[in-house]
């Protein structure tokens, strides 16, 4: 890319109807990358200590703005909200006990709701309904505020369920669910599905019984809850999954299989068999391969399987939202899914859009990540036509209810320059002059989604707006017609 060498100059232009963009990228009108369906969180494992908290909920399932800690923040509006089923619990089954990982975090163990294997009955003393009680308050807080698309997933199988009782993994990485329990572990998950919708009045659309499943790293001395499940097994629990929850009469169906990396998914997508695959409905995967992997393929298998496609969890260690920014406009381009989750809002060492210690208790200020999430999640909403932007940097939104509203989020990574937005490919455009709204945060520090109201306007089929090095600029222009 090239910018203008009179920087000096550019300042000047930019406030004239004769600036000129350095670069220049034109919306495809008639382009079509699905409806997008909303954005999200997994609750495992901030929600353990901070699920009871309003003002948290406030801040990411609301629009609104809310003070969290004597700072105010806009809220995110996730619409999505993924609960955790978990697999630790303390109780003894005769001589036998939970077998817990040396390196485990207490906040990222999770306790599950059946205890022992002595019943199925989950009004019996082998169930406990009381346990988690702090994640259940996030959930119900969530849907309360507006979270519409709800999700119950699985990071292993009760401990007991586990071959070596541990559910942080293997020893070596391998396969740790025993080969008797494969069906129990879908009653399990079938049942939690069914008591919360009859206890707690909470529905799951979707359950994902894995939790990236081919990974090696889940192993017995690792720091949260895993288990590898073979591909093959990964089939016959899908299939157990289906009948169960059609036997208890729930609408629930089945996402799968959360795999870490968008290689790992385009494999088991392509082994998991004909019958396991007729029994999910929606593929699920995660972005922890970051710049590599083969995002297009998996794009175009789960099409030709006729599966809509869910980035169901993302997250990074670097609080200055860059990798947020790179990784989110790389998916959104090639992956192209309907939704997009983030893994932990709060966590530390970069990781959280809120700074927090889960096992301290202690809740800090908000990430720059925060941020840089804010300019996507705020205006691109679900219901939105997800567009072509014309450029990897760019991504556009259409909706089109009332006026007709056309969002434009792009990224400039490079030097200070204009991006010109060329509106040509569109029936209808706004009047020459009419303002254009934008918001601004910068990568790293400095404005935090600031608003502009004043200073960008239509000229003819375009508009054009001055980009520092590492921004990320948010557009709503209204009046516009595919």
């Amino acid at each position: 890319m090239v910018h203008s060498p009179l920087l000096g100059l550019a300042w000047v232009l930019a406030a004239t109807p004769l600036a000129r963009a350095d670069i220049t990228t034109a919306i495809n009108a008639k382009s079509n990358w699905g409806t997008w369906e909303g954005w999200g969180t997994s609750l495992a494992w901030w929600a353990k200590q901070f699920g009871h908290r309003d003002d948290l909920a406030d801040a990411f399932f609301t629009l609104k703005s809310t003070t969290v800690n004597s700072q105010t923040l806009p809220g995110l509006g996730f619409n999505i909200v993924r609960y955790n089923a978990g697999a630790s619990s303390w109780k003894a089954i005769g001589s036998e006990r939970m077998v817990e990982s040396k390196n485990i975090k207490r906040s990222r163990q999770i306790e599950g709701f059946w205890l022992d294997w002595n019943s199925a009955d989950a009004s019996s003393s082998s169930w406990d309904w009381s346990v988690d009680a702090n994640q259940r308050a996030a959930l119900q807080k969530a849907v309360a505020r507006g979270a519409n698309r709800t999700e119950l997933f699985s990071n292993s199988p009760m401990w007991w369920m586990c071959k070596n009782h541990n559910p942080s993994g293997a020893s070596d990485g391998s396969e740790n669910i025993q080969s008797w329990n494969l069906e129990q572990h879908a009653v399990y998950m079938a049942t939690v599905a069914q008591e919360f919708q009859t206890r707690f009045g909470i529905r799951f659309e979707t359950v994902d019984p894995f939790n990236e499943p081919s990974a090696n790293w889940w192993k017995a001395d690792g720091t949260q809850e895993g288990c590898h499940i073979d591909v093959a097994t990964q089939s016959t629990i899908v299939n157990h999954l289906s009948a169960h929850l059609s036997r208890r009469g729930l609408a629930t169906v089945i996402s799968a299989s959360d795999e870490s990396l968008y290689d790992q998914a385009l494999a088991t997508l392509r082994a998991i068999g004909s019958t396991a695959l007729s029994n999910i409905a929606r593929i699920h995967v995660h972005g922890y391969q970051y710049g590599s992997g083969n995002r297009a393929g998996l794009r175009d298998a789960a099409r030709s399987a006729g599966k809509p496609l869910w980035q169901s969890e993302y997250g990074d260690g670097v609080g200055s939202g860059e990798n947020l920014a790179r990784y989110l406009l790389q998916d959104m381009r090639q992956l192209r899914p309907t939704a997009w989750v983030y893994w932990q809002v709060l966590d530390g060492g970069g990781w959280g859009l809120i700074d927090a210690d889960n096992d301290a208790n202690r809740l800090g200020v908000a990430t720059q990540k925060y941020f840089v999430l804010a300019q996507f999640a705020r205006h691109i909403r679900p219901g939105m036509r997800i567009l072509d932007g014309g450029r990897d940097n760019v991504v556009a939104a259409y909706d089109a209810s009332g006026a007709g509203k056309l969002v434009i989020v792009a990224v400039n990574w490079d030097a200070p320059q204009y991006i010109n937005f060329d509106l040509s490919g569109f029936s209808q455009r706004p009047a020459e002059g009419v303002r254009v709204p934008r918001w601004r945060t910068h990568i790293g520090s400095g404005d935090r989604y600031a608003q502009f109201t004043s200073d960008t306007s239509i000229s003819g089929s375009r508009f054009w707006s001055y980009f520092e090095k590492n921004t990320v600029q948010t557009f709503e222009v209204t009046g516009v017609k595919l």
